[in-house]
């Protein structure tokens, strides 16, 4: 067996999908707003001052602490139906197919959240590895259930779920540093594919 990981934002993707999911259940104004809300924060994350995984959280605490799970689940339904497939690379939706004809295990391994994911991934037949949030007592609270799946923690989580030992050949596919430590773990990997 076959095992072919992709990165989502950005590998499959034309956009950074959480972006434009705020965009989406916020509106353009009160992101632009919130960027500037954030503006110290992100200074210090842009200065390498707090890590990617802090930076992140805060940012989605920013916009969305205090939504129920109901609700959030619903935005993040309709955004998976609505807005996803055209900001998805059709490159990449080919490469997929191409793995799938062959029988290949299609995994995305993504830093975005499982909520917006998983609909779209299901209905390519992908499994999906992701950042969760976690919501309490249906409440978002701010704070993520899982680690930040980015870096080294994409394939610790890679790992968790799969034997790779039982793989003959795995493949990979990113487009940036996030993804350097999937891509080392692969037999044949590919930095930016996509793009025309």
């Amino acid at each position: 067996m076959r095992l072919a990981l992709f990165d989502f934002d950005g590998t499959i993707t034309t956009k950074d999908t959480l972006v434009e999911f705020i965009k989406y259940a916020k509106g353009d104004l009160d992101y632009y707003l919130g960027l500037v809300a954030l503006s110290p924060m992100l200074f210090r994350y842009y200065f390498k001052l707090i890590p990617n995984d802090t930076a992140k959280e805060r940012m989605i605490a920013y916009f969305f602490k205090g939504w129920s799970e109901n609700h959030f689940k619903d935005i993040a339904s309709s955004y998976a139906k609505s807005k996803i497939d055209s900001i998805v690379r059709p490159e990449a939706i080919k490469k997929i197919e191409w793995h799938q004809a062959r029988g290949d295990k299609v995994v995305i391994v993504s830093a975005s959240i499982e909520c917006w994911i998983m609909e779209w991934a299901d209905r390519y037949d992908m499994d999906l590895i992701s950042t969760q949030l976690d919501f309490v007592d249906n409440m978002f609270l701010g704070k993520f259930k899982t680690k930040n799946c980015y870096g080294i923690e994409k394939v610790n989580r890679i790992s968790s779920k799969y034997n790779l030992d039982e793989f003959s050949y795995i493949y990979g596919y990113g487009d940036s540093s996030g993804d350097t430590e999937m891509l080392a773990i692969t037999n044949e990997s590919y930095y930016k594919p996509f793009r025309g």
